[in-house]
């Protein structure tokens, strides 16, 4: 999965472009990335070798990295959108794919680090599904 990818934070006052190869794209439930997503997982796409470019807010951008561990979460300021960034020791280009803006030529690789997902996060499949939110 190669090509161009446009991504943006919730408010528009980040937008990035992300050009190259994604390595893989974990659904990761750990309690860290729980946290960051506020669900059952975030959905993150990883790149050693892609490139990323801010078109714009990149003066908006932080990072919040945990102590002691290769946890990091980078952030808009302004609505706290999570965003792509350099993690895992500044090596690795990881993007949440919920910050970008076109489609993905690809599904989720795998579940990881299911051991640690919540309890509610059972058979979500037999959870009934709505088109927009049920009145």
């Amino acid at each position: 999965m190669s090509g161009t990818y446009p991504g943006s934070c919730l408010c528009g006052t980040v937008r990035f472009e992300i050009a190259g190869a994604f390595d893989g794209f974990f659904l990761c439930h750990c309690g860290r990335c729980r946290k960051n997503s506020g669900s059952a997982h975030a959905a993150n796409l990883f790149s050693r070798t892609a490139r990323l470019d801010w078109l714009a807010g990149e003066d908006r951008v932080r990072t919040y990295a945990v102590p002691d561990t290769r946890h990091r979460r980078s952030f808009c300021t302004q609505c706290g959108s999570a965003l792509p960034g350099m993690h895992i020791d500044g090596t690795v280009l990881v993007a949440p794919a919920g910050s970008l803006d076109g489609p993905l030529d690809t599904r989720p690789d795998a579940h990881i680090f299911i051991a640690s997902r919540a309890d509610w996060d059972d058979r979500l499949e037999d959870v009934p599904r709505h088109e927009a939110f049920p009145g």
